[in-house]
């Protein structure tokens, strides 16, 4: 990755871990806004690794609850 993807990066997983905390689900929209006003290529970056982080986050998600219940299926 380049500095800017890279940069995103970090900053898109700081993001995502605030927001949890904050519990404010769209915390990154204005994260995102801020960043299009002073550079729209950061801005692209960062919704690009939030976007792909959160579709990981919901993608493990819907895996542990199959898995889940097909080990209680399979146990009973």
């Amino acid at each position: 990755m380049g500095v800017t993807e890279d940069l995103a990066d970090a900053l898109a997983r700081d993001v995502l871990a605030a927001q949890d905390e904050m519990e404010q689900e769209r915390f990154y929209l204005d994260v995102a806004k801020m960043l299009a006003t002073v550079s729209p290529s950061m801005e692209e970056a960062f919704m690009t690794s939030v976007r792909v982080r959160l579709a990981e986050r919901r993608a493990r998600d819907y895996l542990n609850r199959r898995l889940g219940a097909h080990r209680k299926g399979a146990a009973g």
